[in-house]
């Protein structure tokens, strides 16, 4: 048992700093049942989750699975400075109220992979509020600014004369305090997070609480374009809150290859099980496609339902395998002739009139499920149904 639960919480896993204490930790819950803790921490700068967030959550998950008890930390103070992490320029504050709304969002969508019984939710102003100004100074003794320079962003931006605030050097010893405060035994990230997670394991030597934690720290999940990393700024991303019928379809968009990236760190079956799928598509007994919608339908269901996962599966065979429209499309209406660029971004299917005009030459637009290559077309009066692609569609009515 204890070396399925090692292999599992090490799964997908880019760099483990302390792995003798993680199996240590395992060694006395197997044993005498005891539990420890496992933080990870998340500043509320977005209202939404996509999946690239929920690597860390899968694997908060794993941990619960194997006697953790999580500490779900949202930064609602440190938020306020923002991460500098892999930025070459300071970030703009948020406000309190952009905050405090991100925050809900984030604990609404988190317990669809989480074990709300085995999940405490804390927020770092609950006790960097009470520091004080003296707690403060005391805690930018215990690092000086030779060794915060040997951080990659901030050398950079240092060597090219940009601007860094004093504020930048106080998160990553804010993020490593919050360690000191919750005693975690397990810290988890993203590898671009290892300065600050790092950070945890000092803070929590200087202060002298009698441990050090350990740190593990997951890759960063690529999008569906399967090269820049998932992100919302990019559009490659697939968001927790999407509908049912887009988060199954930009699932089975991915390539062959990303499918298995994804299996091992987005999906619950074991090890052992994804080898068998493996191995099944490499002998030809699985065809890869099958294999790929059973990742679809997985991920779909955790968000939504095993019901509307099935739905979305069958809505997918229908407007893609069979060549059909949606059941259902947004509706729009305009009152008189309209040119079809101009339709196509008041109808939010693309984000300009200039890349309508460019899905047009490449012959990606459809009206009445027939390709286009007029880019002045004028749309008169009638009804259409505009298609973009294999998965936007609107219903377009010009009176």
């Amino acid at each position: 048992m204890l070396e399925e639960a090692l292999r599992e919480i090490q799964r997908g896993s880019a760099e483990i700093i302390g792995n003798e204490e993680i199996e240590k930790l395992l060694r006395a819950y197997f044993k005498d049942g005891k539990t420890y803790t496992v933080k990870a921490g998340f500043d509320p700068t977005a209202p939404d989750l996509h999946l690239g967030h929920t690597v860390l959550l899968q694997k908060l998950a794993t941990f619960q699975k194997y006697g953790a008890t999580i500490q779900f930390l949202i930064g609602d103070f440190t938020a306020q400075i923002g991460d500098p992490t892999g930025k070459s320029a300071t970030r703009k504050t948020l406000s309190a109220l952009q905050i405090q709304e991100n925050a809900k969002s984030y604990s609404e969508q988190v317990f669809k992979i989480l074990d709300a019984s085995k999940t405490t939710i804390v927020f770092n102003s609950e006790w960097i509020n009470n520091l004080g100004a003296s707690g403060l100074l005391s805690l930018t003794t215990t690092f000086n600014v030779a060794r915060m320079l040997e951080r990659d962003d901030f050398d950079k931006r240092y060597k090219s004369g940009t601007s860094i605030a004093i504020s930048e050097f106080i998160y990553p010893l804010l993020q490593g305090y919050d360690s000191v405060h919750l005693k975690s035994d397990i810290e988890i990230g993203g590898t671009d997070q290892k300065f600050n997670l790092l950070m945890g394991r000092h803070l929590q030597r200087a202060y002298e609480i009698g441990k050090e934690q350990a740190v593990l720290m997951m890759p960063i999940l690529e999008g569906l374009d399967g090269v820049q990393k998932m992100s919302k700024s990019l559009n490659n991303y697939i968001g927790v809150a999407e509908e049912p019928n887009d988060m199954f379809a930009k699932v089975l968009s991915i390539s062959d290859t990303l499918m298995w990236r994804y299996y091992e760190l987005l999906s619950t079956k074991t090890l052992s099980e994804i080898e068998a799928l493996r191995e099944g598509v490499e002998n030809n007994s699985l065809h890869p496609k099958k294999v790929k919608e059973e990742l679809a339908l997985e991920i779909t269901a955790r968000f939504h339902s095993q019901e509307l996962a099935q739905s979305a599966r069958e809505e997918f065979e229908r407007v893609h395998a069979n060549n059909e429209i949606p059941a259902d499309m947004p509706e729009y209406s305009f009152d008189e002739a309209i040119w079809i660029a101009k339709a196509l971004l008041d109808c939010n299917m693309v984000p300009s009139t200039s890349q309508a005009r460019r899905d047009i030459k490449q012959g990606a637009i459809k009206i009445n499920q027939e390709k286009i290559s007029d880019e002045q077309l004028q749309l008169g009066s009638g009804e259409y149904i505009l298609q973009v692609g294999k998965r936007k569609f609107a219903k377009v009515k010009v009176n």
